[in-house]
């Protein structure tokens, strides 16, 4: 079977081809136009303007996948449709059954989030992997914690799958207001670092890692709450009024800048791995699994990977490559859907902004 998926969900224009067969996958492409510089002056994503240049990039995404997988015969299309941005995840959705009505295929939406949970079973690009043989491993039942810049979110996740490939989610937890990724946007705007935020704060909380913390450490939200939400506005506002009370040349401080993204990763850190292993404990988890484009984080993937080996629990985290969005996490959510039936109605099928994993 190949599958051809298309990932709008935000700012990044995604078409990736799987290959499965005989228990074996393989990525022939996965193709990525990204906005991030388009909407950088802005400080932020702007829906229709994204919608707009999903529309011009879609078909030379679309051409760049075919080519480089080498023109295959495709036999199921795939696409999130949802949770995300409207305007673009229905321009993903229209293009995907444009492409499904004239070549006289099937469709399957995709949840969003489940997509970043499951790109922990792909292979690295051009490598083939069995992936029944990953999933067969005892990592049941897991926590997984999905953390992007629209998203924090830990779920249950009780199987995947054999024989009859059901899978079964459980939402434990959420933010209540700003996602983690959000957060580190919105203090990299305070701090005039620009945007996206993550990637720079990271960079420059690690040439400050080990050194002094900053006076008057930051909250860490909800942290000792017995449940398991989030909340990381209150971080950024910490942040506000500590930025705001110092004076115009140590805001300019170099040395400061750097202590304030090292307190401010470690404690959105602190916040998702506490409440993730509290999870993990009530739940008599086997396994911790991350997803999201703020699993790249390297801090956070070591310090993870650290707090797991203490207690003798299975860690998954996807390539950082597979962790911002990308279609080839569409398309393996896609074949777990089509064992299941699949669907050939699409001219049904809705673009949801909200829509919820079950």
């Amino acid at each position: 079977m190949i599958i051809l998926a298309i990932e709008t969900s935000c700012d990044d224009t995604c078409i990736a081809i799987l290959r499965i067969r005989n228990s074996e996958l393989k990525i022939l492409s996965n193709v990525i136009s990204s906005q991030v510089k388009l909407h950088a002056k802005y400080g932020g994503v702007y829906p229709f303007l994204a919608k707009r240049e999903h529309q011009k990039n879609l078909p030379a995404v679309l051409k760049r996948a075919l080519n480089k997988a080498g023109n295959p015969k495709i036999d199921l299309v795939a696409v999130t449709a949802g949770p995300g941005l409207e305007p673009c995840l229905w321009t993903g959705l229209n293009f995907a059954k444009g492409l499904a009505r004239d070549w006289d295929l099937s469709i399957i939406p995709v949840n969003h989030i489940e997509a970043h949970i499951l790109a922990n079973f792909l292979p690295k690009i051009s490598k083939i992997s069995n992936f029944k043989f990953l999933i067969s491993k005892n990592i049941f039942p897991a926590v997984c914690l999905v953390v992007s810049g629209g998203h924090t979110q830990l779920i249950l996740m009780e199987n995947i799958g054999r024989p009859l490939f059901t899978t079964y989610y459980k939402i434990l937890g959420e933010t209540r207001d700003d996602a983690a990724g959000e957060c580190f946007d919105k203090v990299a705007r305070i701090l005039g670092l620009g945007y996206p935020g993550g990637p720079i704060i990271s960079q420059l909380a690690k040439s400050f890692a080990g050194r002094e913390v900053v006076p008057g450490r930051l909250p860490r939200p909800m942290i000792h709450q017995r449940n398991y939400d989030f909340s990381f506005s209150g971080l950024k506002t910490a942040v506000l009024y500590h930025f705001k009370n110092q004076s115009l040349q140590m805001r300019k401080s170099k040395k400061y800048i750097q202590q304030m993204c090292n307190e401010i990763q470690q404690a959105v850190i602190d916040v998702l791995i506490c409440k993730t292993l509290r999870a993990a404990r009530d739940y008599n988890a086997k396994t911790i699994i991350l997803g999201g484009g703020v699993a790249a984080n390297n801090e956070l993937r070591k310090q993870f990977k650290e707090a797991c080996l203490k207690r003798n629990l299975k860690y998954l985290v996807p390539p950082k490559d597979f962790c911002t969005d990308n279609a080839a996490m569409v398309a393996i959510a896609a074949y777990y859907h089509w064992l299941r039936g699949g669907t050939k109605n699409w001219q049904g099928i809705e673009a949801k902004a909200n829509l919820r994993l079950k």
